[in-house]
């Protein structure tokens, strides 16, 4: 089976499952939690605005989002920021439901998606001022390809964030990598996927040309949005089950699994490039 037929098979299930564990957006990478009183919606609205900031995203920017997921950021940047968005994500499912969300809430000129891989697709050349990852380049074999492709669709000056769950150096990518419960994640839930250390995406970065102007260091962040999808499923579990049998213990076995390293094995990172020239 060819990566790009495997990488779908976590993001292709019913769109019912994210609705029962995410916050309403189905924002599916970290928040930002600023008090202890946070709710996970709130989180994830207060990282989208971080988001923009690192990005100096302003009114009328055009912004590519490489793995959009279920739209969060594209609806999220065109209807707070008023940005021209374009996502990019190879699972089909989540292309209509970002259609009729970009129809309900007005956003229909600002918004659209192409379906497939990145490193596939003809991307315009100097076309978008922003270009955002947020846990996706994961799911992405070929660094250099990607990286390449982001540094020539950005204008000068524009800026690249990627978000992204690593290994915590190369030592326990070595350790830790095909250990049960790293290979049930990578394998049995997304079908496949390579966390690299935080060093592998900065040379990536650098080597196609960009200049990395900030690393930000989220893993507490994420530990604790993972909890709150953890509360979300074990509250949800019977209508889960009723999607699928076992579901909801799947989704548990995956999400504790996730928790369970960070600072000891893994680390989650958010990396801001800027193309200098």
């Amino acid at each position: 089976m060819t990566v790009e037929a495997r990488t779908n098979q976590h993001y292709d299930q019913d769109p019912r499952v994210f609705e029962l564990y995410l916050d309403p957006t189905r924002k599916y990478s970290s928040g930002l939690y600023q008090t202890p009183s946070d709710t996970l919606e709130l989180a994830q609205r207060q990282k989208l605005h971080y988001v923009a900031d690192r990005l100096g995203l302003r009114e009328g920017h055009r912004l590519l989002d490489i793995g959009c997921g279920w739209g969060s950021l594209i609806l999220f940047m065109a209807a707070n920021y008023g940005a021209t968005t374009v996502g990019v994500s190879p699972a089909p499912n989540q292309h209509a439901y970002i259609a009729d969300q970009a129809v309900h809430m007005g956003l229909s000129e600002k918004v659209s998606t192409r379906v497939g891989q990145i490193e596939q697709l003809d991307v315009e050349r100097r076309g978008f001022d922003a270009i955002t990852m947020l846990g996706s380049i994961v799911h992405m074999p070929d660094l250099d390809t990607v990286f390449g492709k982001a540094w020539a669709a950005l204008r000068p000056r524009g800026r690249l964030y990627v978000s992204e769950s690593c290994y915590r150096n190369a030592a326990k990518r070595a350790e830790f990598a095909q250990r049960e419960s790293s290979v049930f994640v990578r394998d049995s839930i997304f079908g496949w996927g390579d966390m690299r250390p935080l060093s592998k995406l900065i040379r990536g970065a650098e080597d196609a040309g960009f200049s990395v102007v900030a690393v930000d260091d989220l893993t507490e962040h994420y530990y604790r949005t993972i909890e709150d999808w953890l509360a979300n499923v074990e509250r949800n579990a019977a209508a889960l089950d009723a999607l699928r049998a076992g579901l909801a213990e799947e989704l548990v076995r995956y999400l504790k699994t996730a928790n369970a390293g960070w600072g000891f094995t893994t680390k989650h990172y958010a990396l801001t490039c800027q193309k200098s020239r």
